[in-house]
C-alpha cells in the first residue's frame, strides 16, 4: 500500500497509488485532514480502523505531490552516524563534534531532530541561504513511520508499531554544525528536508535489505544497503521509547551512508542549479532542484 499526498485542481488530497504508480484514487476526507497528509490514514490504522472510501482514481501524471507528511506532527526525529563507513568519513572531515580519539563508531545512536517546518514535497527546491551558509550537504535516508504509538518499546515488539517508510534528504548547513556544536539548527533550515514520494506500509516492503541510492547531476555518490545500519530500527524505536512516547505519525530518519559531500576533498557542496535524486528500493524516487 503506498500513500500520496498531493494536489489536484488547486485541492489538496491524499489517495491509494496504484499498483502500476500510474493512478491515484483520493481518500474521501474533510479538507482540514486532506490538509495533513497521510496523517489521518495513518491514525485510523493505528486504531484498527478501515480506510476511507475513496472517489475515481486520478492520473497521477495529471497530480502535483506534496510531501505525504506535509507538517509533521512535531519534529522529525534523526539519527546521526548509523553507517559504518560513513561514521568514519564524518569523523575524519572535522565536522563532527561528537568523535572522540578512538570512538568513530558510535556506542549508542545519536539523536537530534530537525523542525517540522524544513520539510517540503518532492520537486520542491533546496533553498540556498545567501549569506547565512554556503556550505549546504545532502544526505539520503530511509525514514521510518510510527503507526501504533507507545513507550517503553522493547526490541522484539518494535516493529508492530511501524506503519511504514518514505525517504527523506536530511539537508545540513555543514558549518553551523560545526559552529554551533550541535546538529540542530543546522539540519533545521526552512526547506532542509525533502521527503516522499509517498508511504509505503511496511507489510509492502522488507526494510532489513533495502538499496538506498543518492545522485547529484546525475553522479552517483551514495550507494548503500539498511543491512549497513549500525542501530537497526527496532534498536531505535526502543531507545527513542525508552523515555519518550511515540504517537502515529511519527518519522525517524536513520541515517545516511557514505559519500556526502563533507566526505570528498575538497567538500562537494550543493550549488545553485543542481538538482539531488534519491532512490530506496520499493519506495521510489525522491528528486529535488536546489537554488
Amino acid at each position: 500500500m503506498r500513500i500520496a499526498a498531493f494536489t489536484y485542481q488547486q485541492q489538496d488530497l491524499v489517495g491509494l497509488v496504484s499498483a502500476d504508480g500510474l493512478y491515484v484514487a483520493p481518500f474521501v476526507l474533510s479538507a482540514e485532514q486532506a490538509a495533513l497528509g497521510a496523517l489521518p490514514i495513518v491514525e485510523r490504522q493505528a486504531r484498527a480502523e478501515a480506510l476511507p472510501a475513496v472517489l475515481p482514481a486520478l492520473a497521477l501524471a495529471a497530480v502535483t505531490l506534496r510531501a505525504p507528511l506535509p507538517r509533521p506532527r512535531r519534529n522529525l526525529f534523526c539519527v546521526g552516524k548509523n553507517y559504518h563507513a560513513h561514521a568514519r568519513e564524518f569523523a575524519r572531515s572535522g565536522f563532527d563534534s561528537s568523535a572522540k580519539a578512538g570512538g568513530d563508531i558510535p556506542a549508542h545512536p545519536i539523536i537530534f531532530t530537525k523542525v517540522p517546518e524544513c520539510v517540503i514535497a518532492p520537486g520542491a527546491a533546496i533553498e540556498i541561504p545567501v549569506g547565512v551558509s554556503s556550505a549546504i550537504d545532502y544526505e539520503a535516508e530511509l525514514a521510518v513511520v510510527i503507526g501504533r504509538g507507545g513507550k517503553g518499546i522493547r526490541k522484539a515488539d518494535a516493529m508492530a508499531h511501524v506503519w511504514g517508510y518514505t525517504i527523506v534528504n536530511d539537508v545540513t548547513a555543514r558549518d553551523w554544525q560545526n559552529r554551533h556544536m550541535q546538529w540542530h539548527m543546522g539540519k533545521s533550515f526552512d526547506t532542509f528536508c525533502p521527503m516522499g514520494p509517498w508511504l509505503v506500509r511496511a507489510d509492502s516492503v522488507d526494510a532489513a535489505g533495502m538499496q538506498l541510492r543518492c545522485w547529484v547531476n546525475g553522479e552517483e555518490r551514495q550507494n548503500a544497503s539498511t543491512r549497513d545500519l549500525i542501530f537497526d530500527i527496532p534498536t531505535l524505536i526502543e531507545t527513542l521509547s525508552a523515555g519518550i512516547t511515540l504517537y502515529p505519525g511519527d518519522v525517524i530518519a536513520t541515517g545516511t551512508p557514505v559519500g556526502v559531500g563533507i566526505g570528498f576533498t575538497p567538500p562537494k557542496y550543493l550549488q545553485s542549479g543542481d538538482s539531488v535524486r534519491i532512490t530506496i528500493d520499493g519506495l521510489g524516487t525522491l528528486e529535488n532542484p536546489v537554488r
